[in-house]
């Protein structure tokens, strides 16, 4: 019997920033038995001899953040479980399904969460201290006399 890949080969790590890029966690490629550990992708990323791969795996994430946000629009335009059907006596009626509407609030703040994370520059909250035409902005302090 084989055990899990533990040797650095181009091929598996192509596979680790495919799936990655793809939006795959690196918990969940690694569950996969044909897969490293993650402890031994960890090792991979931290070793200096194997800059490419952590280039690579780099590159693999901002992609992976871009996806997301990809996710976060479809998840909030579909309304295909908004609404449930339910029996009140012998009436029936639509009413609102909280469970799935909080389920997709979840879904779309945790890609947002980790797209903000991953890509900061381009995902992250933004606090810009600017003139109204977008130049620097300039402070005046006003002392007030005693007088």
């Amino acid at each position: 019997m084989t055990g899990r890949p533990t040797k650095f080969t181009q091929s598996l790590a192509d596979i680790v920033c495919e799936r990655i890029a793809d939006g795959e966690s690196l918990r969940s490629i690694c569950r996969d038995e044909t897969m490293p550990a993650k402890s031994t992708v960890l090792a991979w990323l931290a070793d200096d001899e194997k800059a490419a791969f952590r280039t690579k795996y780099a590159q693999a994430r901002e992609i992976q953040a871009d996806g997301f946000v990809d996710e976060m629009v479809e998840i909030a335009d579909d309304g295909s479980n908004d609404w449930m059907e339910k029996q009140f006596g012998e009436e029936t009626r639509w009413v609102e399904n909280g469970e799935a509407l909080r389920r997709s609030q979840l879904r779309i703040a945790t890609r947002q969460w980790i797209a903000e994370k991953l890509k900061p520059k381009k995902y992250g909250a933004k606090v810009a201290l600017t003139d109204p035409e977008g130049g620097p902005l300039k402070v005046e302090v006003v002392r007030f006399s005693d007088d």
